[in-house]
């Protein structure tokens, strides 16, 4: 394959496509916003399932990289009621088959497996157009511009290559994120690290629920969820820490205090992190030299799928490609038709995942779901 792969997007899923291309010989830049990888925190834990972020871990060649960094025990999950009274306890039973990772090591894993320039950092794109012939144009925040002849859109749910198929724009989803850590949280917070255990705690109740996973080391990281609408955030004062925490921690009165401690006793400042949503079932035409994965295709709700599917559209997009070297529109359309209905099976899942970052699966989902009374 003569065309050079242009990937907008040092995200998982955007890297897992490159490092897929990189083994079948297929020449790939990865442009990525962000200075440098450690510009900032990747987020908390990620399970990897083995339907999918898995088989992508495969076809990228790096399960051994991948087993490596998982975090032992980490399976573990238990459901509370608002009470405290313990309703679920699971063990982490080692099959491996959602094991547990920081999203930073995996990220880190994809980038050491590629060729030292391959990631283009600080180049923000501001935008694309179509030049014909199936060429885009891609401008950067600094005046740049770059052709290329194939463009992965892999930047997420404000992707700027989105527009080049599609019209939509993403949607409040009804719920927001408010994520705290707690730190040494065995010596320093014992109630609280006692009620999370070795893996993930949820407390679910209807409008107002507290996820909580136990990361590397004994650091907390804690997810609360609420549905409340943007202007019932936006009159909360975040860059207040003590008043966003005490306004959040509100809306659990009455709740245990090993609980509740997992929002007031915060090491860090409060989070506010909304989620926004595309169409359940969004898709476009056909158009040449472009495509998307991840969220810039498929956003939901975090559900515990996002990072697996964004991985796995990263896969099979390499993979099309690498099967049909002299015939790209042929690579398009087979990985389209496959990833349209593959991301829609998954958009009805409503758990946790904070874009790759949370500690929800299909097990808690379905529990979480029993528990509360809902039915997806």
């Amino acid at each position: 394959m003569d065309t050079h792969v242009t990937i907008i997007g040092a995200g998982l899923g955007g890297l897992t496509l490159a490092r897929v291309l990189h083994v079948h010989g297929i020449p790939v830049t990865v442009y990525e916003a962000e200075p440098s990888p450690s510009a900032r925190t990747q987020g908390g834990m990620l399970d990897i399932h083995d339907y999918n972020g898995q088989l992508a871990v495969e076809a990228a060649g790096l399960m051994n990289e991948f087993r490596a960094i998982v975090l032992e025990g980490r399976q573990a999950m238990r459901v509370v009621d608002p009470d405290g009274t313990l309703l679920f306890d699971e063990a982490d039973d080692g099959t491996g088959g959602r094991p547990e990772v920081q999203r930073g090591d995996l990220r880190q894993i994809l980038l050491d497996s590629l060729p030292a320039g391959t990631v283009r950092w600080g180049h923000k794109v501001t935008g694309a157009r179509a030049l014909g012939g199936g060429r885009h144009e891609v401008a950067f925040a600094d005046g740049a511009t770059i052709v290329t002849s194939l463009l992965v859109g892999a930047d997420g749910a404000w992707s700027r290559v989105r527009p080049l198929l599609s019209g939509l724009t993403p949607e409040y989803a009804g719920t927001s994120f408010v994520e705290t850590y707690l730190f040494d949280a065995d010596t320093r917070h014992p109630a609280a690290a006692r009620a999370v255990g070795g893996g993930s705690m949820m407390a679910p109740s209807p409008g107002a629920e507290i996820f909580a996973h136990r990361e590397s080391g004994d650091t907390l990281h804690t997810y609360v969820v609420l549905t409340r609408t943007p202007d019932w955030f936006a009159a909360i004062d975040f860059t207040d820490p003590a008043v966003a925490t005490a306004r959040i921690a509100q809306e659990f009165d009455g709740w245990a205090p090993e609980l509740t401690a997992l929002i007031t006793d915060g090491d860090t400042a409060p989070v506010l992190r909304p989620h926004y949503t595309l169409p359940t079932g969004h898709r476009w035409d056909r158009v040449p030299g472009v495509t998307l994965l991840g969220d810039a295709a498929h956003l939901v709700a975090p559900n515990g799928e996002g990072a697996n599917l964004a991985m796995l559209d990263g896969a099979e997009l390499g993979k099309a490609l690498a099967a049909h070297p002299d015939d790209v529109e042929a690579a398009l359309a087979e990985y389209e038709r496959a990833m349209f209905p593959r991301s829609a099976e998954f958009a009805g899942f409503e758990r946790l995942e904070a874009h790759g970052t949370g500690p929800g699966g299909t097990t808690a989902r379905a529990l979480s779901d029993v528990i509360t009374g809902t039915d997806h």
